[in-house]
């Protein structure tokens, strides 16, 4: 019986939520730190593989850190100015979308109060609440874009410093061990390397194109700007369903704005629908590395803790945080019903109904239960004479 369940289930249960609110603080109070940091930990898992190639080719190490550093910078740097450009060419018809919604918001208030009878006074006051309510979200944002210069600074510094101290920090990793679980060590070492690789390089795969996908579809039914609401669709589709909800709606919103009737929003859903069933049913379980797997509801879970805790950046890491953390659960006995939990296979039946089973065998009576009388009779019989 393991160690822990000797103790009774209240005391384990309480370990365990002081455990995850103390955790759960310290990430929030350490976020400054540990959100560049945890970047930086799987860029350099992305990159230790060509790091190794440039080394086989008899690049020194530190100038083969460097190079792999530049070609990370260089597509990232491409990635932002793409984004950059597209918006900017979208405030350039800021003018025009703000006439467009006044006129919308008109129309709706004056539809609200011969319809609904809600009179455009509580209107006017429900909307004032709304932008004061704007305002520390403006704030909030602003915070977050300068934690985004904040990592987007530390982030090269401790993704060249995990490369090159990379022999060390794997030696320490063995070294706190004890020897005997050597192997179980490098074998946790190595899925949670394999799982990130594959979870990162197909993600970048299927966004390239879901985002074709998404522009395909926008310039077929003519919504302006339809390369950057693509891409953007593209990025957000990495939050799993809030991210898709949210792409959904901005083509929508845009498209609402600069179009008459309805036709065109109703074409957005379509074409998005048929879009997230194509990534479901085939970009996710073909390309996405399959090595790991989370179920829906840990999936939802994770996303929104890590959106409380670390915001943007919480959102996505949290799906390979959670599956490294599957990995090194499914290896400890002690933690492999926590391993069970967040993954996706459903057992067919419970323990209970299976204990129940197992109960109802053992109190069978010795003949099959389908047998005739006679036989039954005969068993008896020989009971008996027996005795």
């Amino acid at each position: 019986m393991p160690i822990l369940k000797k103790y009774p289930f209240y005391f384990r249960a309480t370990v365990i939520l002081f455990g995850l609110i103390l955790c759960s603080y310290a990430l929030a109070n350490l976020r400054d730190i540990l959100i560049p940091f945890s970047f930086a930990v799987f860029l350099a898992i992305l990159l230790n593989p060509l790091v190794d190639r440039l080394m086989r080719w008899r690049v020194p190490k530190v100038m083969a850190i460097v190079l792999a550093l530049v070609i990370a910078i260089v597509v990232i740097a491409g990635i932002w100015y793409f984004l950059a450009t597209q918006v900017m060419h979208f405030s350039d018809q800021l003018p025009l979308l703000k006439k467009k919604s006044a006129e919308l918001m008109t129309k709706l208030q004056s539809w609200l109060v011969q319809k609904v009878h809600v009179p455009m006074e509580k209107q006017n006051q429900l909307i004032g609440e709304a932008q004061a309510g704007i305002k520390p979200l403006a704030g909030r944002l602003l915070g977050t874009m300068l934690g985004t210069l904040t990592t987007v600074s530390l982030l090269p510094v401790y993704t060249f410093l995990l490369l090159y101290y990379k022999t060390l920090l794997v030696n320490f990793i063995y070294e706190i061990f004890a020897e005997e679980n050597a192997k179980e060590v490098g074998a946790v070492l190595g899925r949670i390397k394999v799982a990130i690789q594959s979870y990162m390089y197909g993600l970048l795969m299927e966004g390239l194109i879901v985002a074709t996908l998404n522009t395909v579809a926008l310039l077929i039914l003519g919504v302006p700007y339809a390369v950057l609401l693509g891409v953007l669709g593209a990025i957000l589709n990495v939050l799993p369903f809030i991210g898709g909800i949210i792409a959904v709606i901005l083509p929508v919103v845009v498209a609402t704005i600069t179009k008459n009737g309805y036709h065109t929003q109703l074409g957005i859903v379509v074409a998005y629908i048929i879009i997230q069933f194509i990534d479901n049913h085939f970009l996710i379980p073909y390309i996405v590395s399959s090595k790991v797997k989370i179920n829906a509801l840990i999936s939802i879970i994770a996303v929104l803790l890590g959106g409380a805790v670390w915001g943007i950046s919480g959102m996505f890491l949290s799906i390979p945080f959670i599956g490294a953390l599957k990995i090194i659960f499914d290896r400890i006995p002690e933690m492999k019903p926590w391993g069970k939990l967040l993954g996706d296979e459903v057992p067919v039946s419970h323990l209970g109904q299976q204990t129940i089973r197992a109960v109802g065998r053992s109190l069978r009576p010795p003949w099959p239960q389908g047998g005739s009388s006679k036989r039954k009779k005969a068993a008896a019989g020989k009971t008996v004479q027996k005795e």
